[in-house]
């Protein structure tokens, strides 16, 4: 079944204005491809798809992306379109300082210009490395041509001494070890050749499989797919059907536009919450949903999470790692558990509704995908906290952390930067017990700069060895999806454009209330306003180039992090977005 009956005619291909003018213009684009080997057959009233590759060799997620990227070409010679694969820029998390997250808006931006300049009339967008997928999403949906993101799968699970291992999770886990003395190098170092060792991006659910699964629940990937791991060679197969598919849908004229709703956007936080996702989805589908025109808010995040169970038993917050949840049915099998709680009449890029694509998906293994009556928890995969120490927001993840410290009163010990916690983190003399709250300061999008996933702060090395494992620890950071514990992120405002958590001290009692969504310093309101008085604020972190750019238009997390040019005027109901192309003008073909 497709979602339109009319087709487009060759000569209605926004491409025709490059290749099917009788001018001296289209005369230049004509021979210049064929200066590439391709003649007037290869192309000729045929779909261009251009195929967007955020492949590096420093990228080890997307090392698979050569092939990946031949395979899709396959795909669409099949389906009789013409394939031009676009190199962008590859978002590397494990490599790219200070973060990734600073250079999110510059790849959207790039995939935006690519799609609108060029005779694409579809594309293929190739990511999941953390922020490849929503920057790449960003720009194709601003551009919104047809679309289907391609996602690079989890890598396979890791392994040492016979038990498994996942990334992100295990390293904080056995560095803590390190730190206390429980483990030696050797071992630090053998765990170091086992943890990651396919091509992939991380197979806990961290930021990329979060991403991956909420895209596939938004329906802009061919479902079933978000799951495949890398090297399976069921991920070369889905490539292929991916570049035949887009094909059909550039004929169908099948865009974001008229696939993306209010409604997928509940769907991809529902599918958040059961996957006990990560924080990062809250930044990310806000960014996401502006682009589209629509307005989700951090209250939504949280009105959903008060009813939606966490189903998949899968690192951080659980046992299992994505080979075993891919095994066990995958996404399909879990947006199939959540059932009713979604909008099952959303279209997707398969053509049909998210009802009809998930109808006969099993669950192979009800440890892995609970059932909502068996659920890891039956609520709060996230919390959206606020108070007088984050007025605008701030996200915690409760299954991550331990159980006692989601209600808890400690004095604060802060750190006014990362280079201030990394010098005193693990003196001795540092005034700090296991009641203590971390805090953290200036590393927000503007403060680290860029937003750092910092917020998974270090236990002091003295209450580790003590047995400490957890704490309370708030910042104006991001955390890894693949990190645990009571940590609060996103703190907003972030405290290097002035917002309270600047004006925290060492000594004041900060009060955490997850049930209540609370998070409070107790102070006066008297003297919050004196502290606020006597701040001074920082100079710029950058004085030329996309720094500067980043700095004059980054909105705060509770908005997405996009920049405030960007973002498509909200509308309130699906209709409202444009339906012939671009949102941002297109070229002219002189």
């Amino acid at each position: 079944m497709t979602t339109t009956t009319k087709r487009k005619k060759p000569e209605e291909l926004r491409s025709h204005r490059w290749y099917g003018a009788k001018d001296m213009r289209s005369f230049g684009h004509r021979s210049r491809t064929a200066q590439m080997g391709y003649n007037r057959n290869d192309y000729a009233g045929k779909p261009v798809i251009a195929i967007i590759n955020t492949w590096s060799d420093i990228n080890p997620c997307h090392s698979h992306f050569r092939q990946r990227a031949e395979e899709v070409k396959r795909g669409i010679w099949q389906a009789g379109g013409f394939p031009v694969e676009m190199p962008a820029i590859s978002l590397s998390e494990p490599f790219q300082k200070p973060t990734t997250m600073l250079y999110r808006n510059l790849l959207a931006m790039e995939t935006e210009e690519l799609l609108r300049s060029y005779p694409a009339d579809a594309c293929v967008l190739m990511g999941g490395c953390d922020k490849t997928t929503p920057a790449l999403l960003m720009g194709a949906i601003s551009m919104n041509l047809p679309t289907i993101f391609l996602p690079a799968g989890p890598m396979l699970r890791g392994d040492y001494r016979g038990q498994f291992l996942g990334s992100g999770s295990d390293v904080w886990k056995y560095w803590a070890e390190l730190r206390a003395g429980n483990i030696t190098e050797s071992d630090w170092a053998e765990i170091e050749n086992g943890i990651a060792r396919s091509p992939g991006h991380c197979m806990t659910m961290g930021t990329a499989s979060t991403m991956t699964s909420t895209v596939e629940a938004l329906g802009l990937s061919l479902s079933g797919y978000a799951s495949i791991p890398a090297p399976d060679s069921r991920h070369a197969q889905m490539a292929t059907q991916t570049g035949r598919r887009i094909v059909e849908m550039a004929w169908e004229d099948l865009k974001p536009s008229d696939i993306l709703t209010p409604a997928s956007f509940d769907n991809a936080v529902m599918t958040t919450l059961a996957l006990s996702g990560s924080t990062n989805a809250a930044v990310h589908l806000i960014a996401l949903s502006k682009r589209a025109g629509f307005n989700l808010t951090l209250e939504r995040f949280d009105e959903l999470a008060r009813k939606i169970p966490v189903l998949a038993n899968v690192r951080p917050s659980g046992k299992y790692l994505m080979e075993d949840f891919f095994y066990a049915g995958g996404l399909r099998a879990l947006l199939k558990q959540l059932g009713g709680l979604l909008s099952l009449k959303e279209k997707t890029v398969d053509g049909k509704t998210i009802g009809e694509l998930i109808a006969n998906a099993t669950v192979f293994n009800d440890d892995v995908i609970r059932s909502i009556d068996n659920a890891m928890v039956k609520s709060d995969g996230l919390a959206i906290l606020k108070g007088n120490l984050a007025p605008d927001g701030a996200v915690i993840k409760p299954p991550a952390a331990e159980s006692h410290l989601l209600k808890h009163t400690g004095k604060a010990v802060v750190f006014k930067n990362y280079d201030d916690l990394s010098a005193r983190i693990d003196l001795p003399t540092l005034d700090i017990d296991a009641n203590s709250v971390i805090v953290l300061q200036n590393a927000g999008p503007q403060g680290a700069p860029g937003m750092p996933e910092w917020g998974q702060l270090p236990i002091p090395k003295k209450l580790l060895e003590q047995g400490v494992r957890d704490m309370v620890r708030i910042s104006d950071a991001r955390m890894s999806g693949t990190s645990y514990g009571a940590c609060v992120l996103h703190v907003t405002p972030e405290s290097y454009i002035g917002g309270p958590l600047a004006f925290v001290k060492d000594g004041d009692l900060i009060e955490l209330d997850v049930p209540a969504r609370k998070l409070n310093v107790l102070i006066s309101d008297e003297e919050m306003a004196k502290r606020k008085a006597a701040w001074v604020a920082p100079a710029p972190k950058f004085e030329r180039g996309f720094g500067k750019l980043y700095l004059q238009h980054i909105q705060q997390a509770d908005k997405g992090c996009d920049f405030d040019f960007l973002e498509t005027q909200v509308s309130t109901t699906h209709s409202d977005n444009q339906k012939d192309g671009s949102r941002g003008g297109e070229p002219e073909i002189h």
